[in-house]
């Protein structure tokens, strides 16, 4: 019995298996990206130079079988762990022993499972595995590569750096085989990549069960049929391998993500699902122990242990709720001061729902339908713009740089709510109008259910 339970985790952990990526760039300054759309970039192999005389060879015979030593290594610092990697052969300052003009750069990597966490700078990094599990960091990196990612109120000159990255190990040292762990990202913890830049700390990471030794192996014995005659096949499996099996079928189950940041007007929070949308469970804006941000701080900060502001959950789930990502500031939810003279953080707990994430460009129809038998149930709406890439192709840059345009809107769930096929214009004359002059979308996060099944789950 034991083996039939064996082979079936194994045959049903198959789909979860990774296959190889392999990019190619010809030119020397041409962008080398590699991305998963699930997991993170694992690089397995690279080469600078040539392998064969057909690759990027132009017509030509050109030298083959020369590379330029330590080619992988370099690639795999940049990118191992990421889900999207930028580059090109400008970076590689290693010696060439390869005379040809015409090399190539080609990689290989394979997108791996793991918890993809961004942290802002000054937030607190929460990596936190199951029982019984142990976190393993395939890869972390404190700088800055894009100019959107922790990027709310902040002044342009300090996203502006997008060239800026220092991976560390020093994830890897404190948080390895622990089954929860916290880093704080901050220029202290892991130095200054570039001065003046706001920064953000990336980490990927797994949770593992520990290994076990050949004492905790397991004997199983299975009948195997041979021609007519009747074998006994004995095997030892590992623990190990069983467990592994289980935690990649369990891998889909929802967990709730953890981010706190201490009190200032500047710092941003930031809630983000790889896959599903956000659904806010808990929220915090004041202090409920004298341990969290209180580094520098005086005693008298730390005293009031029970303070907290009324109505930030609420604030929160309408600000978030159903959207992939949503970044903000304290500045948000600080309506009052719940306790004058104590330093205060923002803690706030969610998950990541499964669900159907559409959105939808200002004078265009979101189409919301569902299989036969099953009904809408709407997990958030939002009409307005958080970004400057989304439905921006040819927009003037005055209609889409106010990334501070939401209103969360109860429209699309009264409309399209327990109907199976619903139909809603995204436009002003629909939602009204939160930001003139800016180019808006609808974003809807929704879900097909069985009528008398519908998740219990508060949109507002």
């Amino acid at each position: 019995m034991l083996c039939i339970i064996v082979v079936t985790l194994l045959l049903e952990a198959t789909p979860l298996l990774v296959n190889a990526e392999m990019v190619t760039t010809c030119e020397s300054n041409v962008i080398h990206r590699l991305s998963c759309d699930t997991g993170v970039i694992s690089v397995q192999a690279a080469v600078f130079g040539r392998a064969d005389s057909a690759t990027c060879s132009e017509g030509t015979s050109p030298q083959t079988d020369c590379s330029v030593v330590g080619t992988i290594e370099v690639i795999k610092k940049r990118c191992d762990g990421k889900k999207v990697c930028e580059l090109n052969t400008n970076i590689f300052s290693l010696p060439d022993s390869c005379s040809s003009p015409l090399k190539y750069l080609q990689t290989k990597y394979n997108c791996i499972p793991a918890i993809h966490q961004v942290t802002c700078e000054h937030s607190l990094s929460h990596l936190q595995c199951d029982e019984g599990q142990v976190i393993f960091v395939y890869a972390a990196d404190y700088g800055r590569r894009d100019r959107t990612t922790c990027s709310y109120t902040r002044p342009e000159s300090q996203i502006q750096n997008t060239d800026c990255s220092s991976p560390t190990n020093k994830v890897a040292e404190s948080c390895n085989g622990k089954n929860s762990c916290v880093i704080k990202a901050k220029n202290s913890e892991f130095g200054d990549p570039c001065y003046g830049t706001y920064k953000y700390l990336e980490v990927a990471y797994a949770c593992q069960y520990p290994e076990v030794t050949q004492e905790d192996t397991v004997e199983c014995i299975c009948p195997v049929f041979t021609g007519s005659s009747k074998a006994m096949l004995c095997f030892r499996l590992s623990t190990a391998l069983l467990l592994a099996a289980a935690a990649l079928l369990t891998s889909s189950v929802v967990h709730t993500e953890r981010v706190i940041s201490c009190d200032d007007s500047h710092n941003v929070q930031r809630l983000s699902c790889e896959t599903g949308v956000i659904s806010v469970e808990g929220a915090l804006y004041g202090r409920k122990d004298r341990e969290t941000c209180s580094e520098g701080r005086p005693k008298e900060q730390l005293v009031n242990t029970e303070c907290s502001q009324p109505g930030t959950l609420d604030l929160l789930k309408r600000r978030c709720n159903g959207k992939r990502l949503c970044e903000y500031n304290t500045n948000v939810v600080r309506t009052a001061d719940p306790c004058p003279g104590i330093f205060k953080y923002l803690e706030t707990n969610y998950t990541c729902l499964p669900a159907i994430h559409l959105v939808v460009c200002e004078h265009s129809l979101a189409d919301l339908y569902c299989d036969d038998g099953q009904v809408i149930f709407i997990y958030g709406a939002d009409y307005g713009r958080s970004d400057r890439t989304t439905c921006s192709y040819k927009r003037p840059a005055s209609q889409i740089e106010n990334l501070y345009c939401s209103d969360p809107t109860r429209r699309v769930s009264d409309s399209c709510n327990g109907r199976n096929r619903c139909t809603v214009r995204a436009s002003n004359a629909v939602f009204g109008d939160p930001c003139v002059g800016t180019y808006k979308y609808l974003e809807v996060a929704y879900v097909c259910e069985y009528p008398g099944l519908v998740p219990e789950v508060s949109t507002f």
